[in-house]
């Protein structure tokens, strides 16, 4: 029986073997090939990294909890519990051992201009000026360190916090007698040029408003330096481009800040604000990204919105590109603008301001216009948004979108607002209804508490400002931002402004039936972020498949941070790689 057997064995093998000639001369050699195959296999599920012993929330509702993940690649391979982790380990793989730690996903910043953000990082920073005094000391030392003619570059600045009063040209003109002076409002909707910045740009008492912005004039009918919305083009036309370089170590800047707030991708509004020239993000694309990305100096994702004058460029650059360039560099969609700041009076609203009875705020472009850009680029496919502060702008674009043609077949069109702030009664059913994602920046809430409530009156803006909690009880999806440079990237005080909602110097929260928890804001910042800006296949959540994004927190108390929101980012992964430590140590682990 045995000898039996050991005839048929072999017999089997040399049929075998006979059979697999054909495949070793037409295939190369059959049984590399299947080697290679069976150890492809077996690596595949291996991993390069293996995160253990810490809380991760996934923002995956799957699975919202783990306490253990593996990475390879610079993907997710699996996500649970340890038990069924550990198998995925070899010999090479790394473990972090998070020592109970609490695990995010990278938080995606839905709304920011990030290489402004970076250059403003270089000039004068007049954040949280609270005086005219220390507004003016702020000027007098930076001048001191410029070359007597060349321009002086700064913002940050807001009168609220320091009793109103808006800023004049005589305020420091003394003090910059030989130098052209240009400071931007916190809110980019506003700037203050002094005497020979207005000269230069030929502004005077003889000049007109320009359509969609507003010279602000003294009683006497002098320009007093202020330049509103379309207006700062008169003086923005005259100050020199930032060099490609500057521009280049701009964006290196903003990623390390990015990075340091545990923030690993950014949807990039780019240099386009009212008055600038569209030109500019189509420079940073060209000069600044994309010699990035081919130079190996990207280190946050990116996805790049336009102006949407430009709609056509866009669509031609998709046609030859797709929308995904490198794991680095997305293409997003379109912006433009409906109306300007509460701050700056220029946000449009039903009823008039209430410290200017007289003015209802700007409609910075013509609707026909507008309608006929969003139609084009609606049916060429590219995502739209459009910057809608006051509760009038909301409706008029929320009826453009309702007015825009259907398909037959339904297409997934994400149709965004940026801001969203100031809602009429009636309209925060209609994001829901209408599936526009209300792209929101939680901080922005902390200055406007109290300029609102003088600008609007205290039952108008507690009726309809920043309506975070509404929104989400319609069905509407929210997605965060910080709209950086106009206030900080810093995901974690947004989550906790969302949450708690008192401003500086308030001991209750502004209209405390709007607050978050903690879930729903994480949320806004992750998973709800990426699906915002159609990227919810690559980032948003740790799923297996995606990208291995993450930020460890320092605590390890899920209670504590669900009910106060206090931790830091002690560490930034993009890709399984650590890309900011809060140990100088570990940063280049």
């Amino acid at each position: 029986m045995n000898a039996l057997w050991v005839i048929v064995s072999a017999s089997f093998v040399l049929l075998l073997s006979v059979a697999s000639i054909p495949l070793l001369n037409n295939n190369g050699n059959y049984l590399t090939y299947l080697l290679n195959w069976r150890s492809s296999s077996f690596l595949s599920e291996v991993a390069d990294l293996l995160v253990t012993n810490g809380t991760i929330y996934t923002s995956d509702e799957a699975l919202p909890f783990a306490d253990s993940m593996a990475i390879r690649n610079g993907r997710i391979l699996r996500v649970g519990n340890y038990s069924s982790i550990k198998e995925l380990a070899r010999t090479w793989t790394k473990e972090l051992n998070l020592d109970g730690k609490i695990v995010v996903p990278g938080f995606i910043d839905s709304h920011l201009h990030f290489i402004p953000g970076g250059l403003e990082m270089a000039r004068v920073e007049l954040r949280g000026v609270n005086t005219k005094d220390l507004f003016v000391d702020k000027i007098r030392k930076a001048v001191a360190n410029v070359k007597q003619g060349s321009w002086l570059l700064g913002g940050g600045w807001n009168n609220d916090i320091w009793g109103g009063d808006l800023p004049m040209a005589s305020w420091i003109d003394s003090i910059t007698p030989h130098n052209p002076v240009w400071l931007t409002r916190m809110d980019g909707h506003m700037g203050l040029a002094n005497t020979v910045a207005l000269t230069l740009a030929g502004i005077s008492c003889n000049n007109e408003n320009p359509k969609g912005g507003a010279i602000v004039r003294n009683n006497d009918g002098e320009p007093t330096g202020l330049l509103i919305d379309s207006a700062m083009k008169l003086v923005l036309s005259h100050i020199p481009e930032a060099t490609v370089y500057e521009r280049r170590e701009a964006l290196k800047r903003a990623s390390n800040h990015a990075l340091k707030r545990g923030v690993t991708t950014v949807v990039d509004f780019g240099r386009y604000f009212p008055g600038a020239s569209p030109e500019h993000s189509w420079e940073d694309f060209s000069d600044v990204y994309k010699w990035a990305d081919l130079s190996g100096n990207m280190t946050t994702r990116v996805c790049l919105f336009f102006p949407m004058e430009t709609w056509s460029r866009l669509v031609d650059l998709m046609s030859k590109s797709g929308r995904v360039l490198s794991q680095w560099i997305y293409l997003g969609g379109v912006k433009a603008f409906a109306d300007g700041s509460v701050g700056s009076n220029s946000a449009l609203f039903h009823e008039p301001y209430a410290d200017d009875p007289n003015n209802n705020g700007l409609q910075v472009v013509d609707l026909d216009g507008l309608y006929n850009m969003t139609l084009s680029s609606d049916k060429f496919g590219l995502q739209v948004s459009i910057h809608a502060i006051g509760d009038r702008a909301n409706d008029l674009i929320l009826d453009m979108y309702a007015s825009l043609p259907s398909e037959k077949q339904i297409r997934d069109r994400r149709y965004r607002i940026e801001h969203a702030q100031h809602l009429a009664p009636g309209t925060v059913a209609r994001f829901g209804e209408q599936s526009v994602i209300a792209s929101v920046q939680p901080d922005h809430l902390l200055d406007d508490a109290d300029s609102a409530t003088k600008k609007l009156g205290s039952e108008r803006a507690e009726r309809g400002s920043y309506l975070f909690k509404s929104l989400l009880t319609n069905n509407a999806q929210l997605a965060f931002g910080s709209d950086w440079p106009v206030a900080d990237i810093n995901p974690l005080k947004s989550i906790r402004t969302s949450m708690k909602r008192i401003p500086p110097a308030w001991e209750k929260a502004w209209i405390p039936s709007e607050c978050l928890c903690l879930e729903d804001a994480l949320k806004a910042y992750t998973i709800s972020a990426a699906h915002a800006c159609f990227l919810d296949k690559y980032v948003g959540s740790l799923s297996p498949g995606k990208y291995a994004d993450f930020v460890v927190l320092s605590t390890n108390s899920w209670e504590d941070f669900a009910t106060e929101a206090n931790a830091d980012v002690e560490a930034t992964y993009v890709g399984g790689s650590k890309a900011y430590s809060i140990k100088p140590e570990d940063k280049n682990e």
